[in-house]
């Protein structure tokens, strides 16, 4: 298999510590598709996603598989031991609505202020900006910050018990807000001790040399 993205990417981040996750690491070889010259949106690569998006996984068929989510998924069911997407009707529920308003109410929310209200990725691809609804974005993010302190003032993941593809979606989201000098509100207490320990885990910690890892086990 091979996986296309950015090494420092947050969306990349995700399903690199789904690997992670799952020890998945020595069956994919990852191929660097660089943000910042655009080559996410060349004609090449349209051709792998039509949205011009990464991270994208390429399977050994020649199937191309975007969107975190289903790439997640994929990696989840590969040997039979789901650990992140859920097991029952109920776990699978859950996690999803929870990773879905990590993407809508911070992660996706902090792109847009990324690309919108900065300077983004600069002004070869930064084609159209609009910095009213890149900070109105922005003020989303944080709101989504507050939510999701209140959920993990009661809980100890994003999604219940057991950490989950929620809980990769919302530290993509606080990696892309640090990336953006957008912190953590100060009283967001839960949100912050939640996220201190998600950086000690080795799946989190080693996402970034993680590619150079798999080149020498291929």
């Amino acid at each position: 298999m091979k996986i296309y993205d950015w090494h420092t990417g947050p969306y990349p981040a995700r399903v690199r510590i789904a690997l992670a996750e799952k020890n998945l690491q020595s069956r994919v070889q990852f191929v660097s598709v660089d943000l910042w010259k655009g080559e996410h949106k060349k004609a090449d690569f349209l051709v792998k996603n039509y949205s011009g998006t990464l991270p994208v996984l390429e399977l050994d068929d020649g199937t191309y598989i975007a969107e975190c989510t289903a790439i997640t998924e994929y990696l989840d069911s590969l040997d039979g031991n789901v650990i992140l997407t859920g097991k029952t009707s109920r776990e699978k529920g859950i996690i999803h609505m929870m990773s879905k308003r990590a993407e809508l109410e911070l992660l996706d929310a902090v792109s847009v202020y990324f690309h919108h209200a900065t300077p983004g990725l600069g002004p070869d691809v930064e084609i159209y900006q609009n910095a009213e609804w890149g900070f109105r974005q922005r003020d989303k993010a944080l709101r989504g910050m507050h939510y999701f302190d209140s959920v993990l003032s009661n809980q100890p993941f994003v999604a219940g018990d057991t950490f989950s593809m929620a809980d990769i979606t919302v530290i993509g989201g606080l990696i892309f807000a640090g990336l953006v000098d957008l912190p953590v509100p100060a009283e967001c207490e839960a949100l912050k001790a939640w996220y201190a320990r998600m950086q000690e885990r080795p799946s989190v910690k080693n996402r970034i040399t993680m590619s150079e890892q798999a080149r020498a086990s291929v």
